[in-house]
């Protein structure tokens, strides 16, 4: 146990201190992964490995800039209305520092006191030259996704046969059906997020085009893009509408529905369109998901999230190819039985 307890935490040291290489890398993997078939299908209509390979990389590159754009497009969206919001909040704040006045019997100086003593310390505490300096790192090893992508795609039938290599003649059949296992896990994975990822969108924009709020379908949009990152995605995209309906309708109550609408969707999403579109492709059960993503989480941030359920779905295909390790393949598994099979004894104190 305490070999165990030792391994497992040089791994997951090495995991983080490893970040800036192996992120780079897990991501153009998984890319490489969903783009093979599109390469494949270019090679057979007789386009040369290298060109069909850079229209692969460069199809990937415009989907992100097209995200990028919808996202950019959002930001300047809330910086042209920036000057209705300070206003709006200042107007709003006023009139609740009254009324809290009014009702505990507390003087409206002392209120904005503590006010103004909460935003100081909540700035100083936001390090902005810290996150400023992580944002610019994410970019620069984010262009490396691309040079890797290409580079795995290319080089794919080397790794292959190196991966042939490592094992004896008799596993195989195994490796072979562990690749192919996880290539459709991956696969289906990000396939799966994608459609849930238009029926948000639909239903974001909806239910924002009843309330009549302004840049419904952008905001729709942006809303399902942001929410497929686990847990921060899910409260931004409830933020930005409600900040615009805050300042281009008269009533609060506005911010209020909208608030109403998006809780509803993320319950259907997270009860319906998750387990059923997106859970199910991977088959890994709702309680170790929630593990892996803070895990991931805690290892890496935000990308991590992104990959902890892929990879846990591969290391499941790994463990139930395995005799060993076939019970934590289970644990991983979404088969829950009806009822456990093991017998508890109870045991008669002696006399």
């Amino acid at each position: 146990m305490a070999l165990i307890a030792v391994s497992l935490f040089a791994f997951f040291y090495m995991l983080s201190a490893g970040e800036r290489i192996l992120l780079p890398i897990l991501y153009a993997t998984v890319l490489a992964i969903l783009l093979n078939p599109l390469v494949n299908f270019l090679m057979r209509k007789g386009v040369n490995k290298i060109v069909a390979i850079s229209l692969a990389v460069a199809f990937s590159l415009l989907a992100f800039f097209l995200i990028g754009m919808v996202i950019s497009s959002q930001v300047s969206m809330l910086s042209d209305t920036y000057p209705q919001l300070v206003l709006k909040i200042g107007r709003t704040s006023t009139e609740l520092v009254h009324w809290v006045s009014e009702k505990f019997h507390t003087r409206e100086d002392r209120i904005n006191d503590w006010i103004k003593k909460a935003q100081s310390e909540a700035i100083s505490n936001l390090a902005l030259g810290e996150k400023l300096t992580a944002v610019g790192q994410a970019l620069l090893d984010g262009m490396l996704v691309p040079v890797y992508l290409f580079m795995i795609l290319f080089y794919k039938p080397l790794l292959l046969d190196f991966i042939r290599r490592l094992f004896r003649a008799e596993h195989h059949t195994t490796v072979a059906e562990v690749l192919v296992g996880s290539k459709r896990i991956i696969e289906s994975y990000l396939v799966g997020l994608f459609f849930e990822m238009v029926i948000v969108a639909v239903l974001n924009s909806a239910g924002l085009l009843l309330l009549g709020i302004d840049y419904a379908i952008i905001l729709g949009i942006t809303g399902a893009i942001l929410n497929i990152i686990p847990y921060i995605g899910g409260i931004i995209a409830i933020a930005l509408p409600m900040i615009i309906a805050f300042v281009t309708k008269d009533s609060v109550s506005y911010a209020v529905l909208v608030l109403g609408v998006y809780l509803i969707i993320q319950f259907i999403d997270n009860h319906y369109l998750i387990p059923k579109i997106v859970a199910s492709r991977v088959q890994i059960n709702a309680l170790v998901s929630v593990i892996v993503v803070l895990i991931g989480g805690a290892l890496w941030g935000v990308p991590g999230m992104f990959l902890s359920i892929p990879l846990t779905a591969i290391i499941k295909v790994i463990f139930d190819h395995i005799e060993t390790m076939k019970p934590w393949g289970f644990l991983l598994g979404n088969i829950v039985p009806t009822a456990s099979r093991f017998s508890f004894i109870r045991m008669k104190n002696p006399k």
